[in-house]
């Protein structure tokens, strides 16, 4: 399993939102952070605080993630053209564990992370089985036959919890999905509000 399964909830419980949506999430209870100091009123917090917390959301949302790994996105996002908030965005989305998790093929980004890794993806027909490949645009994503029956993959078809985005052209049937374009911000259905503008003023600063 990866590294943050156990504890991917305290996550939500920490931003105090449910950053995936998920039904289970205990944010849906309870809004405050996790452990026996959870309840203290909050401090407002400073501009750095404000920007690290957007930083954490998002690389959180994309699992389990180093720090490492999410600066080097960030520094290929600002050696692009154009915005560096939106090219962070659709470099994220183009990771080949994330369009598994938007194509609804597994029903978590975590999940997506271990069934890219088990070998059960292939990508333009070949077995592709690193979670950070980048896929290109119209590259087709498929779920190898032989996974096709597997529970996860089943129970995450048949959810109606989240939608699949409009820059992937998903047929239900093959499962499979082809990557029509990068998504800019506004594309993308986060469940909670990202501020990538933050996270370019976080790395700009430190």
């Amino acid at each position: 399993m990866t590294k943050r399964t156990s504890a991917k909830y305290k996550l939500d419980r920490r931003m105090g939102e449910n950053i995936w949506g998920r039904p289970k999430s205990p944010v849906n209870r309870r809004e405050y952070g996790p452990g026996q100091h959870g309840q203290r009123r909050k401090g407002k917090l400073s501009d750095f605080g404000i920007q690290l917390r957007a930083k954490q959301k998002l690389k959180g949302h994309y699992g389990d993630l180093t720090e490492k790994q999410f600066r080097r996105i960030y520094a290929e996002a600002e050696r692009l053209r154009g915005d560096t908030g939106e090219n962070l965005i659709g470099l994220l989305e183009s990771r080949l564990d994330a369009i598994v998790y938007r194509a609804k093929f597994v029903p978590t980004i975590f999940a997506a992370r271990q069934f890219v890794n088990h070998g059960h993806v292939t990508v333009n027909g070949k077995r592709v089985n690193i979670p950070s490949y980048r896929v290109k645009e119209g590259d087709v994503v498929q779920v190898r036959e032989k996974s096709r029956q597997l529970a996860i993959v089943m129970e995450a078809v048949a959810s109606s919890e989240r939608d699949t985005p409009e820059y992937l052209d998903c047929d239900t049937s093959k499962l499979s999905a082809t990557f029509v374009r990068k998504p800019a911000l506004a594309d993308v259905p986060y469940a909670v509000v990202m501020e990538p503008n933050l996270v370019v003023e976080f790395y700009a600063k430190n």
